[in-house]
């Protein structure tokens, strides 16, 4: 069973959505008990580990999780909006991200 030894954040300080991303992520890496990365706009590590459109480019923020073997995982790429509200959602985005580090870790 793989070990999750960081939380990775490859953000962008002028996303109107960074504040939500720190904290989603600062709250995962609590709850796993281990250290929190956050990146600066580096695109080359989202581009090498995350999400990208069809010409190959991607786009920030997008949040990560590093096993033990130094595998990294995509965990969320989009912050979750609230279909009722259609406003960002911190209860979906944790839930999303929980079960995507489940199936990580169980995988």
């Amino acid at each position: 069973m793989a070990r999750i030894v960081k939380v990775i954040l490859d953000a962008a300080d002028f996303h109107p959505l960074h504040k939500d991303w720190v904290r989603l992520a600062e709250t995962l890496a609590r709850e796993l008990g281990v250290e929190l990365e956050i990146r600066n706009e580096d695109y080359l590590y989202a581009i090498q580990y995350g999400e990208t459109d069809e010409l190959g480019m991607a786009w920030l923020p997008q949040l990560f999780v590093q096993l033990e073997d130094g595998s990294v995982k995509l965990v969320l790429s989009r912050y979750p909006f609230d279909p009722k509200t259609v406003k960002p959602s911190e209860e979906l985005a944790l839930k999303e991200a929980r079960e995507r580090i489940n199936a990580i870790l169980s995988s």
